[in-house]
């Protein structure tokens, strides 16, 4: 019987990985092969962790992954990784699926990753499609859109086009401030256009 290759990861480095590393090691992953991402997006396709865990991986051995988004967010990316695995021999299990666990090592394991690998991608899609759609409309209804807020004052750019205009270099001055000469120049032009109006 192969190994249990654990594999967990969070996309900033705020968050944490205990649940996750608690579960696998519960699911008999050993500490010293369980491989851990953290602040690294599913939607990157390298992951230094995962191209570990995977390099790890030999004839018989199963990955293992608490839920379905650790190992990625498109269908296409799940699915190539699923191949990989298939590829060397390995398995596939993720524990929190549906209240139970499916392993890709099984027929009817791998049909069941394949829907819900596509179920995963629909679902990011309305989300981005719902984001989309509340951001149109705030816009349209002249709302804040929230981001961040300018962290310079109007007269800190008045300044900084009191220095340009005596000689300074532009590039110079965006810099002691502590932004882009292009943000630099927006600012500018904002404040130009605020005044005119």
């Amino acid at each position: 019987m192969g190994k249990l290759i654990g594999y967990a990861r969070v996309s900033t480095r705020a968050q944490d990985t205990d649940r996750q590393e608690s579960d696998l090691l519960a699911a008999g992953v050993r500490r010293d092969d369980l491989y851990v991402d953290h602040g690294v997006s599913g939607a990157k396709a390298s992951r230094v962790a995962l191209d570990k865990a995977l390099a790890a991986l030999h004839e018989g051995d199963t990955l293992v992954i608490t839920t379905l988004d650790r190992l990625g967010r498109s269908t296409g990316n799940m699915l190539a990784l699923a191949e990989e695995i298939r590829d060397r021999s390995a398995g596939l299990r993720v524990l929190n699926l549906g209240g139970g666990d499916v392993d890709t090592g099984t027929p009817m394991g791998g049909m069941v990753f394949t829907v819900l690998a596509a179920l995963a991608q629909m679902e990011l899609e309305i989300k981005k499609e719902r984001i989309t759609d509340s951001v149109s409309k705030r816009r349209a209804a002249g709302k804040d859109l929230g981001g961040r807020k300018a962290k310079f004052t109007d007269s800190q750019i008045k300044k900084a086009a009191r220095l340009i205009a005596s000689g300074e270099s532009a590039a110079g001055v965006a810099r002691d401030l502590g932004m882009s000469r292009a943000t630099l120049y927006r600012r500018l032009d904002a404040l130009e256009a605020k005044a005119g109006a």
